[in-house]
């Protein structure tokens, strides 16, 4: 059978999107990967703490789940010590090994939305060569886009990426936040918030305006649907002064009105910066939080970006004058760290602190290898459980930014 071509399968993909219901996604990639010459394709997407890929599921188990919550026992491959993982880890297209007597070849192509990652494709057929494989890309690349425009409006893609049911202040939480990794052929801004379905106060933004990117992370005081509700108000507070032109002081004294005015006696910790992606130029202020780590030659610069913090937003009523805006410049390569204390104030099952040099020695081996900034902060967050048992009593979050400007 003749192959159609990969611009009209890609046509007609996109056209069908538009008015797609999510649960037929998987029917929709199998059709157009026959089209390309496959004998299979399916998709995995990325559960919230990036441990498993799981398969989207058909229409028949996409009903039970949205029927009972989730209990359809979907297919899934750990992230860490799979042929699919490594893809989704790599951002590299990976292939099975041929064995004696098996006529299909397996190939797991990465998805990625721009630079966010967001599961891999699976592809079979008899035999894989290069021009079929760039053809996978292309619908992968595509596929990308579709969940992207899907999932912030479908229970069905939550449920299939969540391992359980979430709390009321996360649910909170995360539906202010942004996506996870942004970023341009200049930058990378990458963050993770741990314990994904229990998080109380923690929050983070990052954005892009023209050539500057704004970053935020939030700590509100506290572990109830009230802190959840302090870092959501805040993140308003900070996009709002933002997008009106305000400065970053203009910001947080914004954040300090609305807390003020609406959530009276909450206390609030934060980092606030912007980074301009053409020269490297750093500007933040600290209001009580702890201070930024700047990565070197996948190494932490000790007490580069230490100043005196201000004190925490939320105390309007004691005549805090605006916080002090710092400066810095950036070398290329650079990466800049903001952490809550929930993640060096983690403690062992025998009650030793993670701390701020094991965080920094953390950092360092998960730059060993030089993998960008999503998956160093995954490994990162890895190290910081594992040291915790699994089980966090904080939020603990962490947002890691690279500047990688173009040459020339």
């Amino acid at each position: 059978m003749e192959k159609d071509t990969l611009g009209s399968v890609l046509a007609d993909v996109l056209a069908s999107s538009h008015r797609l219901a999510p649960r037929a996604i998987p029917d929709l990639v199998r059709t157009a990967g026959r089209r390309l010459g496959l004998s299979g394709a399916e998709v995995y997407v990325a559960d919230l703490q990036q441990r498993e890929l799981v398969a989207l599921p058909n229409s028949e188990q996409a009903r039970r789940i949205v029927a009972h919550g989730g209990t359809a026992d979907p297919e899934t491959l750990p992230v860490d010590g799979s042929l699919a993982g490594r893809a989704y880890r790599t951002e590299t297209v990976q292939l099975s090994r041929p064995d004696a007597g098996d006529s299909e070849r397996t190939g797991w192509i990465p998805v990625v939305d721009g630079i966010g990652r967001v599961g891999v494709l699976c592809v079979t057929a008899p035999e894989l060569d290069a021009g079929l494989l760039h053809r996978c890309e292309a619908l992968a690349d595509l596929l990308a886009m579709i969940l992207a425009t899907k999932q912030p409006y479908s229970d069905l893609l939550a449920q299939t990426m969540r391992a359980r049911p979430m709390s009321l202040q996360a649910e909170l939480v995360w539906a202010f936040l942004p996506p996870r990794t942004i970023g341009t052929a200049a930058v990378t801004s990458s963050a993770i918030l741990e314990p994904a379905y229990e998080v109380g106060g923690d929050a983070f933004d990052h954005s892009l305006a023209g050539e500057v990117l704004h970053l935020t992370l939030l700590d509100a005081m506290g572990h109830d649907l009230a802190s959840g509700g302090c870092s959501a108000t805040a993140l308003a507070a900070c996009r709002s002064a933002r997008r009106a032109g305000g400065r970053l002081d203009d910001i947080a004294v914004e954040i300090d009105r609305t807390l003020d005015r609406w959530i009276p006696g909450r206390l609030l910790t934060c980092v606030i910066a912007s980074l301009d992606t053409r020269t490297g130029r750093l500007d933040w202020i600290n209001c009580g939080h702890p201070p930024p780590l700047l990565i070197r030659d996948r190494g932490v610069v000790t007490g580069a970006l230490d100043r005196t913090p201000h004190p925490p937003l939320g105390l309007t009523g004691y005549d805090v004058p605006p916080p002090d805006v710092h400066s810095a410049h950036l070398q290329p390569g650079d990466r800049l760290l903001l952490f809550t204390d929930g993640v060096t104030d983690a403690r062992s099952g025998t009650g030793e602190l993670f701390g701020e040099q094991r965080l920094t020695d953390a950092v360092d081996r998960a730059l060993t290898d030089g993998l960008p900034a999503p998956e160093a902060l995954r490994r990162l967050v890895q190290q910081i459980l594992v040291h915790k048992g699994h089980r966090l009593t904080d939020d603990a979050t962490l947002l890691l930014t690279e500047w990688h400007p173009r040459h020339g």
